[in-house]
């Protein structure tokens, strides 16, 4: 078996990624919860796979599916713009789901979530950081339990779907919040090759958007489905007689969709979005005209 050649692009996903078929195998890779149990010397193994090859080494002995395998670790556990180590709550294959209680701390866990995955590389206070985590979380609790008085004198199965439209709302709150850095100074966008060509709010604002519905519909199935399969079950005589077992069947319900929706729904836009100069800042505008007058569209990373 011959040396691997050196113009394989790890540099962008395996998959065609403007399809959503392609998209959705990148995410289920991406995502794989299987990733979670590597060890830190597995995780610095890949990373050095993966930035030896970027340099122009490769690791003796490899394939390519071993190569793509170890981008793939290594884009689950490392911030594409910063290269840190994404703390182990905080990575896109950790993804989880009486009120306060739960609301608060899903949305503490949705908040490091935001922020270990947001755009760029600009750095974000403490200040700025923990003012963003008491909104965020203050405001889903508040949602919640609005949402909790209005449907307490309805049918039961109505006050099941309060958690989803708690977490629908907090969405819109928490992830602008925890990436509210990018909306004041943008985030980076370059030309199709990769090459920087300045800082866009408005492109911030266009991946903060498609993150918000790619979370809000990731919610549906896990938020949606198991109220519905609990209501009838908690009918039957089985878990009339073992009413214990209705929190971990409800938990496992949510954790069992969320396994197919979080890639799903991470697919539903390109990770590598695009956006036509048309529609940025004048003045970026301008400084990309008089620098590369040819360039039409630029690239950012929309984030997770």
């Amino acid at each position: 078996m011959g040396e691997l050649p050196l113009d394989i692009n790890i540099q962008e996903p395996r998959w065609d990624q403007s399809t959503f078929l392609g998209r959705a195998r990148h995410f289920f890779t991406v995502t794989d919860p299987r990733n979670l149990l590597l060890s830190g010397a597995q995780l610095e193994a890949s990373r050095n796979i993966v930035q030896n090859y970027r340099a122009g080494v490769v690791t003796p002995g490899i394939t390519e599916d071993q190569l793509w395998r170890a981008k793939y670790v290594y884009d689950s556990a490392f911030h594409p713009d910063t290269g840190e180590k994404v703390v182990l709550i905080g990575r896109m294959s950790a993804q989880t789901p009486t009120v306060v209680f739960w609301q608060w701390v899903n949305q503490s866990f949705n908040a490091i979530v935001n922020y270990s995955n947001r755009s760029g590389d600009t750095p974000i206070t403490v200040r700025q950081l923990g003012t963003a985590y008491v909104s965020a979380t203050t405001g889903a609790v508040a949602t919640a339990l609005g949402l909790k008085s209005l449907t307490k004198h309805l049918p039961p199965l109505v006050g099941r779907f309060v958690p989803f439209a708690a977490v629908a709302a907090a969405n819109c709150i928490n992830i602008p919040l925890m990436r509210q850095r990018e909306l004041q100074v943008g985030i980076p966008v370059a030309d199709e090759a990769g090459q920087r060509l300045g800082y866009s709010v408005t492109a911030a604002k266009q991946g903060i958007f498609q993150v918000v519905i790619s979370r809000i519909c990731m919610a549906i199935p896990a938020m949606a489905i198991p109220p519905l399969i609990m209501d009838t079950l908690e009918k039957k005589d089985f878990l009339k007689r073992r009413p214990w077992l209705g929190a971990p069947l409800q938990v496992g319900l949510v954790g069992f969709c969320l396994v197919f929706a979080t890639p799903l729904c991470c697919a539903l836009f390109p990770q590598k979005s695009s956006i036509h100069i048309s529609n940025l800042e004048p003045e970026l505008r301008a400084q990309i005209h008089e620098q590369n007058p040819s360039v039409e569209v630029v690239y950012y990373n929309k984030g997770l």
